[in-house]
């Protein structure tokens, strides 16, 4: 823990040596990407893309799990993804799941959990596509979804390619 507080101590300093401009950051963020990712610890979506503060608007859920739109019962991830789509107007929302993922295990998958995995990532792009936000955004192009895969013990990201309808290289 003395670890995670020392960092947090010198936040503001390391955050000026790689020119992160915190007075602007507090005036707002205008993100143009969303990645809804797994909660796992081992992935890490800032250090995948490069990402610095304000860059990426980061949804972590269990397993990447996008929860079926409902206006009765809206969740929070529900209204976070509202939130980017309709106030930020973000242009694209990356579902990124991953290797050895306990949902993939959880859900009593028989056979490849990879495979399992990342067809769990497509089915959440379906149920995202389903979102009242969403749809129209869509339509008009002026929203992309993509599906990632992150390989936990290559660190190889592979993105979902319909035509092919397979996972491959970045």
């Amino acid at each position: 823990m003395e670890r995670f507080r020392d960092h947090a101590r010198t936040y503001s300093a390391r955050a000026a040596a790689y020119g992160v401009d915190l007075d602007r950051l507090a005036e707002g963020h205008a993100p143009p990407v969303m990645m809804i990712a797994c909660s796992d610890a081992r992935l890490a979506p800032a250090l995948i893309t490069g990402s610095r503060p304000g860059d990426l608007l980061e949804l972590r859920t269990h397993g990447g799990t996008v929860p079926r739109f409902d206006p009765e019962d809206p969740s929070g991830e529900a209204s976070t993804i509202e939130f980017a789509v309709e106030g930020l107007r973000i242009a694209d929302i990356i579902v990124c799941g991953h290797s050895h993922c306990e949902t993939a295990v959880s859900a009593g998958t028989a056979g490849d959990i990879t495979a399992a995995g990342q067809w769990h990532v497509v089915q959440q792009l379906d149920v995202l596509s389903d979102y009242p936000c969403v749809a129209p955004r869509l339509v008009d192009g002026t929203l992309r979804l993509h599906a990632w895969f992150q390989e936990i013990g290559t660190g190889a990201t592979l993105r979902h390619r319909p035509g092919a309808n397979a996972f491959l290289p970045l």
